[in-house]
């Protein structure tokens, strides 16, 4: 019996085998050598070498203006289009299951944004809110419509910049959340609802009571994904901006992170690393709040 159970594990290890070497190689082996190279003073890439070890690089990171001015997009980014882009499509997925027949259409309609390249997104939103020499562009138009006045997006004031980005990055994460959430909404037992009407309890008590608790893990995962994914944000910023997001006052740490590497600023991998490792942290403690409160309010 023992030997059988040996033989057992043995094969379980060999099936995890090639999982584990791969996240070895391409995650554990980088996140540590990230970290090391984040407390490694005037580290220089051609000669790999280093003058000392130390905190300096965070110290000059978090005193960096363009680091703080990035911490902050992010942070903005964050708050405002996790809430809203779950909400939304939290919204729309009850609204397509109360639809059936044309259920699936419409699902279609909303995860195209989703299968399409990034890059031509962004294009499009820049046509729109970009104002040129010959257009104020379509959204300027609706304003003086309306009677406003008409203001530049793209190159313009701050607030209106970052409502542009908030808006990209909600569009595109959007697709995937209805998908998600309509396909939750969808296995969720019929006879709750059901017993619900027969009590002749309102819409609203079933959504809150039976609807909400039922797919509260899928919406713990899409807030989890989120946060994570909100963090990262880079290719948003630069689809609108174009690539010098420091002067544009819209980068982000990720694009902060790879300026410190490739751009006009780059060549301070030790920089770039005490950046990551911040951003690796400040998602980390949001990720483990997330799941404390789980805990609580999620039903699984």
């Amino acid at each position: 019996m023992l030997k059988k159970l040996n033989e057992s594990g043995m094969k379980a290890w060999l099936y995890l085998l090639p999982a584990i070497l791969f996240l070895g190689v391409f995650m554990v082996y980088p996140l540590i050598d990230v970290f090391i190279y984040s407390f490694e003073e005037g580290y220089n890439s051609a000669s790999q070498t280093f003058f000392g070890v130390g905190l300096y690089n965070y110290d000059y990171v978090l005193h960096d203006p363009y680091f703080l001015q990035a911490l902050k997009n992010t942070f903005i980014l964050v708050i405002i289009t996790v809430p809203l882009s779950t909400t939304i499509a939290l919204l729309i997925s009850v609204g397509l299951s109360s639809i059936e027949k044309v259920r699936d259409w419409f699902q279609t309609i909303y995860f195209l944004p989703y299968v399409t390249n990034t890059l031509a997104v962004g294009l499009v939103f820049m046509i729109l809110f970009k104002k040129t020499a010959y257009s104020d562009g379509l959204i300027n138009m609706f304003i003086r419509w309306f009677g406003g006045n008409s203001v530049d997006f793209i190159d313009g004031p701050y607030w209106a910049k970052m409502f542009v980005l908030c808006l990209y990055t909600i569009w595109v994460v959007m697709p995937f959340k209805i998908l998600i959430l309509t396909s939750a909404l969808a296995s969720v037992n019929q006879d709750y609802y059901n017993a619900a009407r027969v009590d002749g309890t309102s819409r609203f008590r079933i959504f809150r009571r039976i609807t909400l608790p039922m797919i509260s893990p899928m919406i713990f995962y899409l807030i989890i994904t989120g946060f994570i994914g909100a963090f990262k944000a880079y290719s948003d910023a630069v689809a609108l901006f174009g690539t010098n997001l420091n002067a544009a006052e819209m980068n982000t740490i990720v694009g902060y992170v790879y300026d410190m590497l490739y751009g006009d600023s780059g060549g301070y991998p030790s920089f770039a690393s005490a950046a990551a490792i911040i951003l690796f942290t400040i998602v980390l403690t949001i990720t483990c709040i997330n799941l404390l409160i789980s805990k609580k309010k999620v039903h699984y």
